[in-house]
């Protein structure tokens, strides 16, 4: 893998997966002997990696609009 100019690498879909990395998860880098060691960060609050997990997949057939009429509609 290749560091991009901004310091950025892309962490393959098999180790994100294995270690249940998503958008949002937080990591760190720690160095020992010369070799610097990518982990995952703990004590992320259950509820963000919980909402973290639903992010993408809502399948409601609706706009925004529709949505935002049902839920501001007087009642």
């Amino acid at each position: 893998m290749r560091v991009t100019t901004k310091g950025q690498v892309t962490i393959p879909q098999h180790i994100r997966e294995k270690l249940g990395i998503t958008p949002a998860t937080e990591v760190d880098f720690v160095e020992e002997e010369g070799r610097v060691f990518l982990v995952k960060r703990k004590g992320q609050k259950a509820a963000t990696r919980k909402f973290a997990k639903l992010r993408g997949v809502a399948t409601v057939k609706m706009t925004t609009d529709e949505i935002m009429a049902l839920t501001r509609a007087d009642r």
